[in-house]
């Protein structure tokens, strides 16, 4: 199947998210209230969390294994990431703009976060973890790197309990929409 991948960055940067709806077909979704992972001080983590970090147990890297991540990421009993999403996701990294910020343990996959990268904003799409911590320091080093490159913006799209503990806050569509314009006209790279 062939498929615009201007298009659709084109959406990601409107403020929509696709997701797979209950035919398999793909929909475009926004939220009223969306959910930030925040870049500065108002970032926090566990402080048993802190103590693995110090343990240097994982390496991180990014776009390693980009297509394992993205099965990973899919592998749940209910999942939005559907074959055709999967296939998306591979085409708008060749592309450019989808990313992998991985965790290894030794030569094993630990953990990743996928996202897309659009000028300064990094919109997450998912995360998972094969080893216990590996996603939870995944998102400590991608917001930290996240930080270094100048990004205005880390939407996690939709809260739940994981990314409250990570300081994650909502926004109206109002603010969301003013900081993502500002991240779009924000030239910054992952890598």
């Amino acid at each position: 199947m062939q498929y615009d991948i201007a298009a659709i960055v084109q959406g990601y940067a409107q403020g929509y998210f696709l997701m797979a709806d209950d035919d398999d077909g793909l929909g475009w979704y926004s939220s009223r209230d969306r959910t930030l992972i925040p870049l500065d001080e108002q970032f926090r983590y566990p402080t048993s969390l802190r103590r693995v970090l110090n343990q240097e147990r994982f390496t991180v890297a990014i776009n390693r294994d980009f297509p394992a991540v993205v099965a990973g990421c899919a592998n749940r009993e209910t999942t939005w990431i559907s074959p055709e999403l999967q296939e998306i996701y591979l085409l708008l990294r060749q592309a450019g703009f989808a990313y992998s910020f991985e965790t290894w343990q030794g030569d094993k996959l630990a953990g990743g976060i996928l996202g897309i990268v659009i000028g300064g904003a990094f919109i997450g799409e998912s995360m998972f973890y094969r080893i216990p911590e590996g996603s939870k320091v995944a998102m400590v080093k991608l917001v930290e790197q996240l930080r270094q490159q100048g990004f205005v913006l880390f939407d996690a799209q939709m809260m739940n309990p994981h990314l409250e503990r990570f300081g994650a806050y909502s926004v109206n569509d109002e603010e969301y929409q003013t900081l993502l314009q500002q991240a779009l006209v924000t030239r910054c790279t992952l890598v």
